[in-house]
């Protein structure tokens, strides 16, 4: 009998993100980023509850601008184009955010696959210097540093995962290919429309 690992319990693989030449199916992509916000729950520290709680904010802000016309809002890029034609920018500045969140996420845990030996809190603090720093306050910067040194051992967490290492193995470095697939597709959008502009 197989035994479940943490991607076995997500509700949408990353490799399941619907994309089109519309773009990323907006549904699909929720489903499957509220599966990376839980996968902080294994980082075990209550210093993630901030990073935590910003990506919900901001999944929730894109979910409720879906709502609001489900055939318009189909793909990710759809949802910003039609608010960008009625001057609103909530959902906008939420994907936004969370993309740089998926972003900083992927560098941190692809680290942790290339650098066998490097503890989290090192691959984390590393992600964390590229990525999001630049784009938060000095208010904010002291909060998620703390976080980053509140990750594992390297060893404990990769034990969260799954007992079977090789599968666990298998299916992360599935799993964060697809991530970063997806995080390149928006950062691409972002950039070519400017619709980054002003955040």
């Amino acid at each position: 009998m197989t035994s479940v690992t943490y991607f076995d319990t997500v509700q949408r693989d990353f490799c399941d993100v619907v994309v089109t030449e519309e773009g990323i199916d907006t549904v699909t992509f929720l489903e499957a980023t509220e599966g990376v916000i839980k996968l902080f729950d294994l980082l075990g520290s209550s210093a993630f509850n901030v990073v935590q709680k910003d990506m919900t904010g901001n999944v929730n802000k894109i979910r409720t601008r879906y709502e609001v016309d489900r055939i318009k809002h189909n793909t990710l890029e759809n949802l910003v184009i039609c608010e960008q034609k009625e001057k609103k920018r909530t959902a906008t500045e939420g994907l936004l955010w969370l993309k740089r969140g998926l972003e900083f996420t992927s560098v941190a845990l692809r680290r942790s696959i290339n650098e066998t030996t490097e503890e989290l809190s090192v691959s984390f603090t590393n992600a964390y210097g590229g990525t999001l720093k630049q784009f938060h306050s000095y208010l904010i910067r002291p909060v998620f540093t703390l976080a980053m040194k509140a990750c594992p051992y390297r060893v404990e967490f990769f034990k969260k995962l799954g007992d079977d290492q090789a599968r666990v193995n298998e299916q992360y470095e599935r799993w964060l290919a697809a991530l970063e697939r997806i995080v390149a597709k928006l950062n691409y959008f972002y950039e070519q429309g400017g619709h980054d502009k002003g955040f």
